[in-house]
C-alpha cells in the first residue's frame, strides 16, 4: 500500500521547471552610439567634447562591455534616468593611453605605453527606454570614485 501511494504521488509531481529569475525584455530594443573627443591640458586635466549620437534599433551581442571595474584614469559611462539615478554603466579603458606591441632588433616582442594628448572616444551601448542622460566620468582612485567630465542629454 505504501509503495502504491509513493508511485501515485510521484506521478502527480509537475515536470515543468520554474524560472528563478524573470528578466524584463524591452519590446523594441535600441542601441546608442555616441562619439566624443577627449583631450588633456598641460596640467593633465581631461576635457571631453560631444561630437554626435545615433540611436537605432537592435541589441548588443552577449559579452560586450563586460569590464566590471576600472583603474585610475579609465572612464565610467553611465545612463541616468530623469531623476539622475544610474540605470546601467560600462567601464572604458583610458583612451589617452595606448599600449603598442612591436618586435625589437632581437626579434623579441616588447610593449610600449604611449600617452596621447587627444583621442576620439566611441561608445556603443544598449539604450534603456528610461535613460535621459549619459554621464562620462573619470575614475580617480582605487575605490572607484569618479569625477564627472561631461553630461549628454539623450532626448
Amino acid at each position: 500500500m505504501a509503495l502504491l501511494t509513493f508511485v501515485l504521488s510521484l506521478s502527480c509531481v509537475s515536470k515543468k521547471r520554474v524560472s528563478e529569475s524573470a528578466e524584463v525584455q524591452e519590446t523594441n530594443p535600441k542601441l546608442i552610439f555616441l562619439n566624443y573627443n577627449i583631450s588633456k591640458d598641460e596640467n593633465g586635466k581631461k576635457h571631453v567634447a560631444f561630437i554626435n549620437k545615433t540611436i537605432t534599433d537592435g541589441k548588443l551581442k552577449e559579452g560586450i562591455n563586460t569590464k566590471k571595474t576600472g583603474t585610475i584614469g579609465d572612464l565610467k559611462c553611465s545612463q541616468l534616468n530623469k531623476d539622475s539615478i544610474e540605470i546601467q554603466s560600462v567601464i572604458k579603458d583610458n583612451p589617452l593611453v595606448k599600449m603598442i606591441e612591436y618586435v625589437n632588433d632581437s626579434l623579441i616582442f616588447e610593449r610600449k605605453k604611449i600617452e596621447l594628448n587627444n583621442a576620439s572616444l566611441s561608445l556603443r551601448m544598449s539604450l534603456s527606454s528610461r535613460a535621459k542622460f549619459m554621464v562620462i566620468s573619470e575614475i580617480i582612485d582605487s575605490l572607484q570614485n569618479t569625477r564627472p567630465l561631461i553630461t549628454t542629454k539623450l532626448d
